[in-house]
């Protein structure tokens, strides 16, 4: 059938290309989040941990302010406890990121790669925190 041989006694449909809503700047607008599918399994309890990594570090900068040594338990304590949960909680991020980074690639490729920056600094900063917690655990 040709495009222009419509059937007898059906309704000519009118087709035309759905208008792409544009920014100030003329620009296609991007949508400003995209679904996440998968969460993951610290999602739920992702601010309650990163209060105890709080107060642990809280607790080590004070004894360390207050001249206890790194020796002492009152640093290593909060170090262990704290950095452990820290590197959870930053695994965790990283892997959400990770995900979202392959949603934003079809839908906003910059976005999308920005993500892949955002891995990559995560992945330093659990580099350097392993540092900090190998620096206390050896004094």
């Amino acid at each position: 059938m040709e495009p222009d041989e419509r059937p007898t006694g059906l309704p000519q449909l009118d087709r035309q290309e759905r208008r792409v809503r544009l920014g100030a700047d003329g620009k296609p607008l991007v949508p400003q989040r995209v679904p996440e599918i998968r969460p993951t399994p610290l999602q739920d309890v992702f601010i309650y941990l990163s209060i105890v990594v709080l107060v642990c570090g809280v607790i080590a900068i004070t004894a360390l302010e207050l001249g206890t040594p790194m020796s002492s338990l009152w640093v290593k304590i909060p170090v262990a406890i704290g950095g452990a949960i820290l590197l959870i909680v930053a695994g965790d991020a990283t892997v959400r990121i990770w995900r979202s980074a392959f949603a934003w690639l079809p839908v906003d490729r910059g976005r999308g790669l920005f993500r892949f920056v955002w891995v990559a600094v995560i992945a330093g900063s659990m580099a350097v925190i392993c540092g900090f917690m190998l620096i206390v655990f050896g004094a």
